[in-house]
């Protein structure tokens, strides 16, 4: 686990040099990232940034990707105009910083986002992914949300899921085996209420030997022994969204 200075191991990663293929938007009371294919379609996704915001350029990377694979993708600002955490920031204080952003209390802004989706794109089929803070969000989505068909929790915090397992939709979740705030005793914990109490279909994945944020936080071109599970999980959070949208 962290140590209590560093309560969470969300270093910045690679930072991708990356100026992103869409655009910002406004969309009512929150600034979005927005990204659409070429061809006409009704699926689109949210994506839900991590700790250090829906700025980061490796997040709008990911967004860019679901929009080569076929779906409108927006990465709205669910910090509301709060900043983002820095790496530069002074880990003592975390624990206050996240108190006034928590990922259990989006649903405004996801109602927001999905009405823009419905009405400003003809989005008819939306799905959900998200990243570390981003990933629990969309675990608490899972659980609540009506209007979503699927969605992909890429290395979310479990402990959000406070002992409700009911989800409302097919969900992936996306571990690494080495990821040293998400022990894999609580992986293993998770997967065993979710066969117990789910009754949607479910994956439970950990990737061989990677850490908190590989999938998008880490370069293939500069990591090769990770190489083959960053794009494995890309892939397979892809065909997740192909299968249930």
């Amino acid at each position: 686990m962290a140590n209590e200075s560093r309560p969470c191991p969300c270093d910045i990663g690679d930072r991708f040099d990356y100026g992103g293929r869409g655009q910002e938007v406004q969309v009512e009371h929150i600034k979005a990232y927005v990204c659409k294919p070429p061809a006409c379609t009704d699926k689109a996704v949210i994506v839900i940034h991590d700790i250090f915001g829906w700025q980061l350029p490796n997040t709008r990377y990911m967004a860019d990707m679901l929009t080569t694979n076929g779906y409108i993708a927006i990465c709205p600002d669910f910090f509301v105009g709060q900043e983002a955490w820095k790496p530069s920031n002074d880990w003592a204080t975390f624990d206050e910083w996240l108190k006034t952003r928590n990922a259990g209390k989006i649903d405004k802004e996801v109602d927001v986002v999905l009405k823009y989706l419905r009405d400003q794109c003809g989005a008819k089929k939306i799905g959900v992914i998200g990243f570390c803070w981003g990933g629990a969000a969309v675990q608490h989505l899972m659980l609540k949300n009506p209007h979503l068909k699927t969605g992909v929790s890429v290395y979310g915090v479990i402990r959000y899921f406070d002992d409700k397992y009911g989800l409302l939709h097919p969900t992936f979740f996306i571990f690494g085996e080495k990821d040293d705030i998400i022990p894999l005793e609580q992986v293993t914990l998770l997967e065993q209420k979710l066969k117990q109490n789910c009754k949607v279909d479910f994956e439970v994945k950990i990737y061989p030997g990677q850490t908190h944020g590989f999938v998008h936080r880490k370069r293939e071109d500069i990591n090769p022994q990770d190489k083959p599970y960053i794009e494995e999980g890309r892939k397979d959070m892809i065909n997740w969204l192909n299968k249930y949208l």
